[in-house]
Order: structure tokens, then sequence, then C-alpha cells
């Protein structure tokens, strides 16, 4: 009887799905947070809403950090672990406290861009990122810093 081996837990095909989740779900984010970040840095008063007690600027100073910052940092894949937390928790935040009484129809966008950096929580970065480049140079123990020396100084000291 054969035995079935398992496959590895990421082949080729899901490092491809992870990198275009990655790309595309970035920078469908930095679409809703540039205009963000213009209205932060602008001089004009902020219309945004506060929430659990915080400031309106606080509230947007987080968004922004969340869906422009955040968003580059997964869209290069580097900490992209780490780097969806904070979208996860403001897509939850924008669902179910700032669209709380509103339709489904309203809360639905907020909740599908949660769903799918929560995927990027679970399944991370994948080959094709920075992540992947600087556990692999880890792995090799090469660093730039660490070049190997010369084997022809120690001949002629």
């Amino acid at each position: 009887m054969k035995r079935n081996k398992e496959l590895p837990a990421v082949t080729k095909g899901n490092n491809t799905a992870l990198l275009l989740l990655r790309v595309g779900l970035g920078s469908l984010m930095l679409v809703h947070g540039l205009p963000k970040m213009i209205m932060l840095f602008s001089s004009a008063d902020i219309q945004f809403p506060s929430v659990m007690g915080m400031s309106a600027t606080t509230s947007l100073m987080l968004a922004v950090f969340a869906e422009v910052i955040c968003s580059l940092l997964v869209m290069i894949g580097w900490k992209t672990r780490y780097a969806a937390v904070p979208v996860v928790i403001t897509m939850l935040i924008a669902a179910f406290v700032v669209h709380a009484a509103d339709p489904f129809a309203k809360q639905e966008l907020a909740l599908m861009y949660m769903l799918g950096f929560s995927a990027l929580m679970i399944g991370g970065s994948g080959k094709y990122s920075v992540d992947y480049l600087l556990k692999r140079n880890d792995i090799k123990g090469y660093h730039p810093a660490n070049k190997p020396e010369d084997p022809t100084v120690a001949i002629y000291q």
C-alpha cells in the first residue's frame, strides 16, 4: 500500500496567490486611505467620525496609519502578518461601530477587506516578498555587513 506524501505547506501557486492578494488588497485599500491622508494633512477642518471616545483627529490618524502605511507594508510583503492587524481592526470598527446603524450593504465592503487581510494574517506574505528575502538571508547566514574575509589577507599578515 502506498503512502500519500503530504504536500508542502506553500506551493508556487500559493505564493502567487498570496502575492496577488497582498498587492490587490493593498492597492485597493490605498484608494480609501489616500483621501484620508490628504484630509489629515490639509488645513481644512477634519470631517471624520470620532470613534470609541477618541477625537476625530486621532481616529483619522489611526485610519491613515492602517489604510496607508500598513497597506504599503502588506503590498511589499514586509512584516505582513503584523501589518495586517491594524487594517483588520480598522475594518471591524468601520463595519460594526461606524456603520452599525447602516444596512448590511454599507458594512459589506469593510467586512470583505477584513476577511482578505485576515487571510493574509494567517497565510503570511509568501515567497515573493521582502519577508522571504530577509528570512532567506538570515538562514544562509548572509548579511551585507558580514562580508567574508579575503583569505589572502591572512597570508600577508
